[in-house]
């Protein structure tokens, strides 16, 4: 018998750190949507409504990541390794903060976000995050790898799309934009749209280790 195999004997039986990821990918999936619909929202009120929606939802996550963190202290069984479950935790916390801190951006800013390469950003930041749902929530039995591996392909054609759409973004605001604040404050904002794009990649990464070890 492997040594995976001997500890997946031992595995906690209520299996805790399962749902705790499962509620980190459902909580980052929500803020993925919400980001969408923030810069697609044209009432700037409205927009601050859903900034301060996606800030409880970050603080939802930090209490989530806070949680995993304790559960690893606790339990000396685990059911892959603790490195892995670590690095999956903050690749994930971070995916939430960069989403937050696109939504926050654009608020402190005061920048209209009807803008083509933000809202395809953002359009990219949804898709991503539901293909980490798909990922993480294939974790807990792994039956399904063929869902979760095309997942992890999918999140990397994502990044490598949001790299295209960042590139044109800045091109074009050069371009355009002769307000040169307007310029910062824009390109500002798609560098943390793009990094959690970045971030998305890194989770799937981290989940890709997991599987060849353990699937």
């Amino acid at each position: 018998m492997g040594i995976n195999n001997i500890g997946r004997i031992f595995m906690p039986k209520n299996k805790v750190f399962y749902g705790l990821f499962e509620d980190v990918a459902d909580t980052v999936f929500e803020m993925g949507k919400m980001l969408k619909q923030l810069v697609n929202e044209p009432d700037v009120n409205i927009r601050a409504s859903l900034t301060s929606k996606l800030e409880d939802l970050e603080h939802r996550n930090d209490e989530h990541t806070h949680r995993l963190f304790t559960e690893l202290s606790r339990n000396f069984i685990t059911p892959f390794d603790r490195e892995d479950i670590h690095y999956l935790a903050t690749s994930l916390d971070d995916i939430a903060d960069y989403i937050f801190a696109s939504a926050k951006k654009i608020s402190f800013y005061r920048v209209n976000p009807n803008d083509s390469g933000m809202q395809k950003m953002a359009e990219l930041i949804e898709q991503a995050c539901l293909e980490i749902r798909v990922a993480v929530m294939g974790l807990r039995d792994m039956k399904n790898l063929r869902a979760m591996t095309e997942a992890m392909v999918k999140i990397n054609s994502i990044e490598n799309q949001a790299d295209d759409v960042f590139d044109m973004s800045i091109e074009i605001l050069f371009q355009k934009e002769n307000d040169f604040k307007e310029v910062i404050k824009k390109r500002e904002i798609y560098q943390v749209m793009e990094v959690a794009t970045d971030k998305c990649e890194d989770a799937a990464n981290v989940i890709e280790s997991i599987i060849v070890k353990y699937a």
